[in-house]
């Protein structure tokens, strides 16, 4: 008879371990909102490597144009530079292999 109530306690403490081992249920709402805040979140710094290059490429062609009293010429050349490293950085942070 201990024989029974050994195995059964066996079995309740296997079962026990394996829905330990799985951890936490998630059902699909949580998934969801999950990947949803994962989308959010790369949204969030692909906006800000592309607001981020066009600053820093604006800030030194207005300092070269300090430099050498071409204003606002370097400036502007330095507008397009600016929005190439943007989508660079942009294809870069996405994923995307073929961007160099």
């Amino acid at each position: 008879m201990s024989e029974g109530r050994d195995k059964a306690a066996f079995e309740q403490r296997l079962k026990a371990a394996e829905q330990a081992a799985e951890g936490p249920k998630r059902d699909a709402a949580e998934s969801d909102a999950g990947s949803a805040r994962r989308a959010i979140e790369l949204a969030m710094r692909l906006g800000v490597e592309m607001v981020a290059a066009m600053v820093i490429a604006v800030v030194i062609g207005w300092g070269l144009d300090k430099l050498f009293h071409t204003t606002p010429w370097l400036m502007i050349l330095m507008v397009p530079v600016g929005m190439v490293a943007g989508l660079r950085n942009l294809l870069r942070a996405s994923g995307d292999k073929t961007g160099g």
